[in-house]
């Protein structure tokens, strides 16, 4: 028979859920959002959602760090598509699944971390290489450090233990 742990005799995963929690609120569904709803970022009207002020955010960062935020082409739109329409639910679910301790979510979390890897991969590739990439690197590369450093996190904790959030009683 297995119990539980409460978070807080879980440390190691309160991180997680402080990563989900970040991009559940202010990622996918700001940043994300206005990407899907602003095709042309030089020419556009603000949209009811994200806030104008969101969007200004946004495109700064797009206009001063991150030319392929700026660009959109198609890969990107398509990577930000998988995080809308997939990454959010798996946030939610991951919130309450950490926190409650649900070991249902162990492989869906090493599925979730393999493509979120990938993505961001393939991502910084671009802005290091390719025809968009950014002018200035280090910014970049250390804002997208989480979304490098917590999927191989997450694979390593769930993927060590198969019972990642109980004890034998």
């Amino acid at each position: 028979m297995r119990e539980v742990l409460p978070l807080k005799k879980r440390p190691v995963d309160l991180p997680i859920v402080i990563f989900f929690i970040i991009n559940l609120a202010f990622v996918t569904y700001i940043i994300d959002v206005e990407q899907l709803v602003i095709a042309d970022p030089n020419s556009f009207d603000y949209p009811l959602w994200p806030l104008p002020f969101m969007v200004d955010i946004v495109h700064w960062w797009g206009r001063n760090f991150d030319p392929v935020l700026m660009a959109r082409p198609a890969w990107w739109r398509a990577t930000i598509w998988i995080d809308a329409l997939f990454f959010g639910p798996f946030y939610a679910a991951g919130i309450y699944a950490f926190i409650k301790g649900k070991e249902w979510i162990r492989v869906p979390s090493i599925i979730f971390s393999s493509v979120l890897f990938t993505n961001v991969f393939i991502i910084l590739s671009e802005e290091i290489f390719g025809s968009h990439a950014t002018p200035r690197l280090v910014p970049v590369l250390l804002a997208n450090a989480p979304w490098i450093i917590f999927p191989v996190y997450i694979i390593i904790r769930m993927w060590r233990n198969p019972n990642p959030f109980t004890a034998e009683k």
